[in-house]
């Protein structure tokens, strides 16, 4: 788990809204301990290659639901972005980029 503070381990560097959390081991504890349960975007990657970008009502419900995904459950490592706006528009945009960077290709768990 990444500590934002020196090592402290009561507190963990928790992002501001409109700004991606660091990249976070992907795994039960990092998500109960970290993420909140506000609405927002999430992305997932295994070896540096995104995985799964999606967006959640619950970012921490989600999460904790995906580590049991099939594919998306092979992700080591995950960052999210606490937003309430058009989260839906957002994704879009994200995948648009993604595809136009990766030859048209989605990420393999989409």
């Amino acid at each position: 788990m990444e500590l934002g503070n020196g090592g402290k381990d009561d507190e963990i560097s928790k992002p501001t809204v409109e700004e991606w959390s660091k990249w976070l081991d992907f795994n039960r504890e990092t998500i109960s301990y970290v993420v909140p349960e506000d609405s927002g975007l999430f992305k997932v990657h295994a070896s540096m290659k995104i995985l799964y970008i999606g967006i959640a009502q619950n970012l921490k419900k989600t999460l904790l639901d995906s580590v049991l995904d099939p594919c998306i459950g092979k992700g080591q490592r995950f960052s999210y972005l606490v937003n309430h706006g058009s989260l839906e528009n957002m994704k879009t945009e994200m995948l648009k980029d993604y595809a136009l960077r990766h030859n048209g290709s989605l990420p393999s768990c989409m």
